[in-house]
């Protein structure tokens, strides 16, 4: 847990930036009746009835220093997905970058083997050199701040039926507009309670305060406390 939390108090460097990375399952659904247009004096609506379509895959990278997000949907999660995902990031969006830290959870495909995997050996090792992999402890990933943006995705534009993935893509692509442009930007405050006998870790407790800025909101998403270690 230090070790994450560490990362989110660092002071923002663009040459050893810090990213979240996380995926969700999102399942595609068509109406089965064409819904009825809204109207003055009426709201949309939509028959209970719907078809189901298969289902894809949505990959979401955050940097909460600066607020910049960036979603990928695809058919599937496999170790070859995660490992392009990966590439993307150092040649892609930070190209510069000396070292990327990656927060994710301990999924079987979040390893630097996928990219041994997918790769030749001397392309899997030029990208694992400018990869540094942080993982959240086991049941706590809410730890990953990518979770928040995971969250505010699935209710402003996936709570509604998408029937198949390019309607999903354009969906996205226009949410993740405007969500930039909001300039969104996420901090984790963490405020340390010392105890009477002191032992490693230094905290006897941590209380956890995630907090979530943009230019319309001022809200605090999460409040938790963990207990004594």
């Amino acid at each position: 847990m230090e070790d994450i939390l560490e990362l989110y108090a660092e002071a923002y460097d663009p040459r050893r930036p810090v990213v979240c990375f996380d995926e969700r399952p999102y399942q595609l659904l068509a109406d089965a009746r064409a819904p009825l247009a809204m109207k003055e004096g009426r709201p949309r609506r939509e028959d209970y009835e719907y078809r189901r379509r298969g289902g894809c895959n949505l990959f979401v990278i955050f940097q909460p220093a600066t607020g910049w997000r960036h979603v990928t949907v695809t058919q599937r999660r496999t170790s070859q997905d995660f490992a392009r995902q990966m590439k993307w990031l150092v040649d892609e969006a930070f190209p510069e970058a000396e070292l990327i830290r990656v927060v994710l959870d301990n999924l079987n495909t979040h390893t630097p083997a996928a990219l041994y995997q997918t790769f030749p050996a001397e392309e899997a090792r030029r990208l694992t050199r400018k990869l540094a992999f942080h993982y959240t402890p086991r049941h706590g990933s809410w730890l990953n701040m990518v979770e928040i943006e995971l969250s505010v995705l699935a209710r402003q534009c996936l709570n509604r039926r998408l029937g198949n993935i390019e309607r999903v893509r354009q969906e996205i692509q226009a949410w993740q507009v405007r969500r930039d442009a909001a300039a969104g930007h996420g901090r984790m405050a963490i405020y340390y309670r010392r105890g009477s006998v002191q032992t490693a870790p230094p905290v006897s407790s941590i209380i956890i305060v995630v907090e979530y800025y943009s230019v319309a909101i001022l809200g605090k998403i999460r409040r938790l406390k963990v207990g004594k270690r």
